[in-house]
């Protein structure tokens, strides 16, 4: 390096010194900056979070009630469908055309009536003719016999005319049964459906003329659990509904119980009896079937709204009385509480541990509800709370 090259890098030392300061002082001011800004966003946050804490949550408004006990019966339910205890589709046996029909669309027929004849003059004269037979061998029997008697003829000659006489009697009986077979008659009392045939028609064998239906009383018959076993029994009530009739119940029991439980379903056929005196339940309809047994049992039951329900648990919200405020009001606040639930009925289900009878249960504004939280009772609004509802339409 020469000392004209020294002399200039001398020089430039003064400079760099101030562009070095110059840099620093820029990055002092700017982080006395951004510290002034965040260090005020720190404060203003810690200062919020400590005013809403010693604000504390608003209270919130929901709806009570206390918990009841209520004497619940066991019972099962089940659907089925009905049938009727004596129920035919009459037809004929042997074919031939309508000469008369004896009844009316929906009449109510007592057993043996006469419903429908077809025509059987033929068969009445063919009839006739047997009978004609049938009445010369027996004459001849009883000639023969009284000759017999006085060894005019043999015994051989006798056996005979005895034999001839019951071939007679044998094809009028054959062509009696013939005869009535042009005639459908009723198999037993009961209510006719509506009429499949007309006058001049021509049957075939096997062709249905009308439905004959013995409706009371009736059969329901249905499936329950291979686990109802235990505790079904003939005899035991039953309570029928159907939403034909909403409001109104038939009553019966059990007749049968099928020995055998479905291997595909695992479930049992049973039987049950009604009563049916105004024919209001008909063969084929649907219904819904509930079977009561054991003695009453107590149970503390709230409303189905009141439970929260969770994937990690049940619960219900108690309102806890925890003395008064500044202003002397009652201090309500919610407090969890998990519960084992039971059966459900209606709007109701019953709590099984968990709650006891008495107790100030939350039944509207759950979901807005945490633990602990302060609460104030409105109950202008209540949920339903009926064991067997009846919807306002029926």
């Amino acid at each position: 390096m020469t000392m004209h090259d020294y002399r200039q890098d001398y020089d430039r030392r003064p400079r760099r010194r101030f562009l070095n300061l110059r840099m620093i002082i820029m990055l002092v001011l700017v982080a006395v900056v951004l510290g002034g800004v965040f260090g005020y966003s720190a404060v203003r946050g810690y200062m919020i979070k400590k005013f809403m804490a010693s604000m504390g949550a608003p209270p919130q408004t929901v709806s009570t009630m206390k918990a009841e006990i209520s004497e619940w019966q066991q019972q099962m339910r089940a659907v089925g469908s009905l049938r009727a205890v004596r129920g035919a589709d009459l037809s004929a046996q042997v074919a031939g055309i309508v000469s008369a029909v004896h009844f009316e669309s929906g009449a109510e027929v007592q057993e043996g009536a006469l419903l429908v004849e077809l025509m059987a003059a033929d068969d009445i004269a063919k009839l006739n003719a047997l009978k004609a037979s049938a009445a010369l061998a027996r004459i001849t029997r009883d000639r023969n016999l009284a000759q017999f008697k006085a060894q005019a003829v043999s015994k051989q000659q006798v056996d005979a005319d005895e034999q001839n006489l019951k071939s007679a009697e044998a094809q009028v009986a054959q062509q009696e049964a013939l005869v009535n077979y042009k005639s459908i008659r009723a198999p037993f009392a009961g209510q006719l459906g509506i009429r499949l045939v007309d006058i001049g028609q021509y049957l075939s064998a096997g062709t249905a003329v009308v439905t004959l239906q013995s409706l009371d009383p009736i059969f329901f018959d249905f499936y329950m659990p291979q686990q109802a076993l235990d505790v079904l029994k003939t005899g035991l009530p039953v309570t029928v509904e159907t939403d034909t009739y909403p409001g109104i119940t038939f009553t019966g029991s059990v007749l049968a119980i099928n020995p055998k439980v479905d291997p595909d379903t695992r479930n049992v056929q049973v039987r049950a009896t009604l009563s049916n005196p105004e024919h209001k339940l008909l063969p084929g309809m649907y219904a819904n079937v509930t079977l009561r047994f054991g003695e009453p049992q107590p149970y503390v039951t709230v409303p189905q709204t009141a439970i929260s329900y969770n994937p990690y648990g049940n619960l219900v919200y108690v309102v806890d009385n925890q003395g008064n405020d500044q202003s002397g009001k009652p201090k309500l606040v919610a407090t969890q509480k998990f519960v084992t639930l039971g059966e459900t009925r209606g709007d109701q289900v019953a709590i099984l541990t968990g709650i006891d009878d008495g107790q100030e249960i939350v039944t509207n504004g759950l979901n807005k509800l945490r633990n602990g939280i302060p609460v104030v009772v409105n109950n202008s609004v209540q949920p339903s709370n009926d064991a067997n509802p009846t919807p306002p339409n029926e």
